[in-house]
């Protein structure tokens, strides 16, 4: 897989009322306080305006039979005001191969107006092949289903992907979660990216409560399953069904 060093975009578009309040829906913030400006995951949606063109990629595609999100880590160097203009570019900045496996740094970067506003670098696994070690298939549960606090039904990760433009069908498809070595459908990584950063900032105020999060994602989370996310704002862990599904460190403004 030869494309490091290629370029993605750029995708311009504008951070509009609907398309933040949308977000904010999908992953359980807080209505009345993202109102003039987009919350901090909000670029997990603006990084998905890039990533499906490298995923796509005719160089690439016969390589996403299994892709992994393995770490993210995003910067804020300023606030996103709704109804600013926007553009996304991203790049490969690296690929290494271990035993057929690729691993691909992906950066992208979001300028609104002509400044940089986010930073983003990704490392996504991806080979040709099913996980090596399939879990064992489980039952799906019932499409509302969800825990207090955090979590995510299967019908709440339909919505998150429509949000986010993340449609990877491991998160809403049962059959094709299976074919790809997973028990079944997952919760989506910047989902939880999203539920860290609630976290993080909810006794914060301000348009820009954080400047930088690293989030290393350890295990899948299944829906219905109840999260529970612990520790200061740099020494984040997130528990499900008796194990660390991710952790991280936040850097606050």
């Amino acid at each position: 897989m030869d494309v490091a060093g290629r370029s993605y975009g750029p995708v311009s578009g504008q951070i509009a009322p609907g398309q933040v309040a949308a977000y904010v829906a999908a992953t359980g913030g807080d209505p009345g306080r993202w109102t003039d400006h987009a919350p901090p995951s909000l670029a997990g949606a603006l990084l998905f305006e890039v990533a499906p063109s490298f995923l796509s990629d005719p160089d690439v595609r016969p390589f996403t039979t299994t892709v992994v999100h393995a770490d993210q880590v995003f910067a804020w160097p300023q606030a996103l005001p709704v109804g600013v203009r926007y553009e996304v570019t991203g790049k490969v900045d690296r690929i290494r191969e271990r035993n057929g496996t690729f691993w691909v740094t992906f950066g992208a970067s979001v300028v609104a107006d002509g400044e940089l506003a986010i930073e983003s670098t990704s490392t996504f696994l991806l080979s040709e092949s099913a996980l090596a070690d399939p879990a064992p298939e489980e039952p799906e549960p019932a499409l509302t289903a969800r825990a207090d606090g955090f979590s995510a039904s299967r019908l709440d990760l339909v919505t998150y992907a429509a949000a986010s433009g993340d449609v990877n069908p491991i998160h809403w498809d049962h059959d094709s979660a299976v074919a790809a070595g997973l028990p079944g459908v997952i919760v989506h990584g910047l989902l939880t990216n999203a539920w860290i950063i609630r976290h993080v900032t909810a006794d914060l105020e301000g348009e820009r409560p954080l400047t930088s999060l690293r989030t290393r994602f350890r295990a899948p989370i299944r829906p219905a399953l109840a999260v529970s996310i612990s520790g200061g704002p740099d020494d984040v862990t997130v528990e499900t069904d008796g194990r660390v599904a991710a952790t991280a460190s936040a850097t606050l403004a």
